[in-house]
């Protein structure tokens, strides 16, 4: 069921947003070569702690850390770790959120540790743009489908690919609502987009093959042929005036 947000719900997922904005700005500033993803997520939760807010992904489904952090050829749901220290020329997906008064806010970037190939300054470029691609598709009456069909026409353009086993997702009260939200698509087709609803709308963009597979820890996600990926997200509401983006920082 896809929940619409009233008026005071929304005012309340604008501050989950911009505390979960302000957490991951201040963990990508952080991103250097020699830090370790422990200390990194460690950012993440003491920042909107002080918030009065939640860590949202913590222990979500058993997850063991305030913030997905993956690297390189990771694409999503990277477990922290003291043993992780972050290299010269890698580039680091952050994907954390914030519950507020019992709203969520998620949202995620691609950070660069140090000097990182042009190949990945392009990367990261393209899905950070397909992201707002997919965002400027969004307009009341309008259908999912052109959320998804705007970003891979956009990213495929560019000679990259988008993952398929994992999308983007509705988000309120609970981190995961319906509908959920391909980066994939075709324009005029699905759930039609309603004032009142919430989006969570993140590319995850491929160097090569979109296909990837699950690490035997049973969360970290990787590229099926070992090629770099990126991640971007915001979380969104539609109005009757059109889009405002939750997770600005």
């Amino acid at each position: 069921m896809i929940v619409l947000k009233t008026a005071r719900e929304l005012e309340i997922m604008r501050e989950a947003g911009r505390i979960s904005a302000a957490a991951l700005q201040l963990v990508g500033e952080a991103v250097r070569p020699g830090v370790s993803t422990y200390e990194l997520d460690k950012i993440a939760y003491d920042y909107i702690i002080s918030q009065n807010a939640k860590p949202g992904f913590l222990h979500y489904g058993g997850f063991p850390a305030s913030a997905c952090i993956s690297i390189n050829n990771q694409v999503i749901h990277g477990i922290p770790s003291k043993h992780t220290i972050v290299k010269e020329g890698d580039i680091v997906s952050v994907d954390l959120g914030a519950v507020f008064e019992g709203y969520n806010g998620d949202n995620a970037a691609t950070f660069a540790a140090g000097e990182v190939s042009a190949e990945a300054k392009r990367l990261m470029a393209v899905t950070q743009e397909s992201l707002y691609e997919g965002i400027k598709a969004v307009q009341p009456g309008g259908r999912i489908g052109d959320i998804g069909a705007a970003i891979q026409r956009y990213v495929e353009a560019r000679g990259y690919s988008v993952v398929r086993q994992f999308v983007g997702h509705g988000v309120g009260a609970c981190l995961h609502e319906a509908p959920e939200v391909p980066n994939y698509g075709t324009p005029g087709r699905g759930v039609r987009l309603t004032p009142g609803m919430t989006l969570a709308i993140e590319p995850m963009v491929n160097q090569g093959t979109p296909e990837v597979n699950t690490l035997k820890d049973g969360w970290t996600v990787v590229t099926a042929d070992g090629k770099l990926s990126a991640h971007f997200e915001h979380s969104i509401a539609i109005t009757e005036n059109g889009v405002v983006i939750l997770t600005k920082a």
